[in-house]
């Protein structure tokens, strides 16, 4: 499967599910054509595409809305907009945890993110040549201009998450309640980049293994080498905590729920 079609099937899915529709204030960081080619797709309504490139030009993204946004660093107050997407950016970020956060506070109801993902597969990938440890292609395929961190031409490192990851980066950041995250992997074999190198036995070689790894990627998800999340806020109060509670506008200790279960609290 292909970035793309891995991307429209997900946005399908998820308005199938009544997760996302089409009517909601959809922000997208880190964005370019491709963003808005899939979104107009899917028939999203009301989009901002973002991104550090201060070559984008409004008019290039009508209908939807152009914002020249740092990910790291939004200019939007918290919950500005419905949701948040982001697609093979954050590890263009010099802190992708931080890109990931500030698109999950300026969203109301969730995020949906499309990056690599780490598993011993991918490092073994990596190790020999399949993969890239720094993203040195973008920045060869912009003539050394840009495309790697933040935009820059100094290749990025490629951060790769895991389930585990993401759960405790978005619990330590909002541990009011229970989050859902939602997790699809994908095999998405780097043939763009690939037939862009020197070296033209790598394709070869994944041409070859291409039918094994299909397989093994439906029999041990586990490994595929990326994959969407979908970050679902909790809905404060039903979703709190039971050692907090919500007085007004404000989010506090349960003091009756310490009471019951330490003999520390009087």
């Amino acid at each position: 499967m292909n970035h793309y079609d891995f991307y429209l099937t997900t946005l399908e899915k998820l308005l199938a599910q009544g997760i996302l529709n089409k009517s909601m204030k959809i922000l997208v960081v880190c964005g370019g054509s491709a963003d808005k080619e899939m979104l107009l797709k899917a028939g999203f309504e009301k989009v901002t595409i973002s991104n550090v490139d201060s070559r984008q030009v409004a008019k290039d993204y009508e209908p939807y809305d152009w914002s020249f946004q740092d990910c790291e660093n939004l200019s939007y107050l918290d919950e500005t907009f419905d949701f948040g997407i982001v697609h093979s950016g954050l590890h263009h970020c010099a802190s992708p945890h931080k890109g990931l956060l500030e698109l999950f506070r300026v969203c109301k109801k969730g995020i949906l993110v499309f990056e690599p993902k780490d598993n011993l597969l991918v490092r073994l990938g990596v190790k020999l040549g399949f993969g890239q440890e720094y993203e040195v292609v973008a920045v060869a395929d912009s003539d050394c201009l840009y495309g790697g961190v933040r935009n820059t031409a100094i290749p990025n490192y490629v951060y790769r998450w895991t389930e585990r990851d993401v759960i405790q980066t978005i619990n330590c950041y909002a541990p009011q309640g229970n989050h859902k995250f939602i997790f699809i992997n994908a095999l998405r074999l780097p043939w763009w980049r690939l037939k862009k190198l020197a070296r033209r036995d790598l394709e070869l070689w994944i041409r070859l293994l291409e039918p094994f790894l299909q397989v093994l990627s439906k029999v041990f998800p586990w490994f595929n080498n990326n994959f969407a999340f979908v970050v679902l806020k909790a809905s404060i109060p039903e979703d709190i905590h039971p050692w907090l509670k919500q007085t007004g506008d404000k989010i506090e200790t349960n003091r009756e729920w310490f009471k019951a279960n330490y003999t520390s609290v009087k």
